[in-house]
């Protein structure tokens, strides 16, 4: 890939060439603010489609980690690392109660030997095989919502009980669709960049849904005037 070609999609005034250095840094500042306001629109928008969806969700969430449930989450390349990133946000959040959640893409031995001997569109699959219960909760990560090894392991999730959720973006594919799904976020926009965003804010508002709720208070059994269970 030349230069011109590495840098064209992102910055096509650079490759114009200009040669007034005042000029291009105003440009790359208002290119800069362009896409922080499609950010934050995008953002917006996605929290008003999605945010009483995601408040049901983080529900059904909490009361699933509170009979022990396990949270796996799974992506490829940039939403593997999304995965990654939400799975450390409800395992070891810098506030809040701490809940049991792995990304399936973490570990490289298992997703290579998986893919290398029984193919890669069964990585996360086998896993969910291998470590999930009923009880626990599966969430898939992609900007397409197409990809074959994700649409596999949902099938599979729903098989075993587990409740399933979809981040994706675009028209929502595959995933905006399938039955295997309980609930399917999908970000309305067409760049990969502005999609990423947008799911790690409303996966930082599923974690929050799902922290308000365990941190209600426990309802008691109540007690006669003897102090006696009824």
């Amino acid at each position: 890939m030349s230069e011109k070609e590495s840098t064209n999609f992102l910055y096509p005034f650079i490759d114009a060439e200009e040669r007034d250095a005042a000029v291009l840094l105003t440009d790359l500042a208002s290119s800069a603010r362009g896409k922080a306001a499609e950010s934050a629109r995008l953002q917006r928008a996605s929290l008003d489609e999605w945010g009483e969806q995601v408040t049901a969700a983080g529900t059904l969430m909490a009361e699933r980690f509170g009979q022990g449930g396990r949270l796996y989450t799974f992506g490829n390349g940039g939403s593997s690392t999304d995965a990654a990133t939400l799975a450390s946000l409800f395992s070891r959040p810098a506030l809040g109660r701490p809940v049991a959640a792995w990304s399936l893409a973490a570990d490289q031995a298992v997703v290579t030997a998986l893919g290398n001997d029984v193919g890669f569109e069964l990585i996360f699959s086998r896993q969910i095989i291998a470590h999930a219960r009923s009880v626990d909760i599966a969430i898939a990560l992609s900007t397409s919502g197409n990809s074959d090894d994700l649409m596999t392991a949902l099938a599979e999730a729903r098989k075993r009980g587990l409740l399933t959720i979809g981040f994706a973006g675009h028209d929502g594919g595959r995933m905006a669709t399938s039955e295997d799904l309980d609930f399917c976020f999908t970000i309305r926009s067409q760049s990969i960049h502005r999609i990423q965003e947008s799911h790690a804010l409303v996966g930082y508002r599923l974690w929050s849904a799902v922290q308000d709720h365990m941190a209600r208070p426990t309802p008691h059994p109540a007690t006669s005037r003897t102090g006696e269970s009824r």
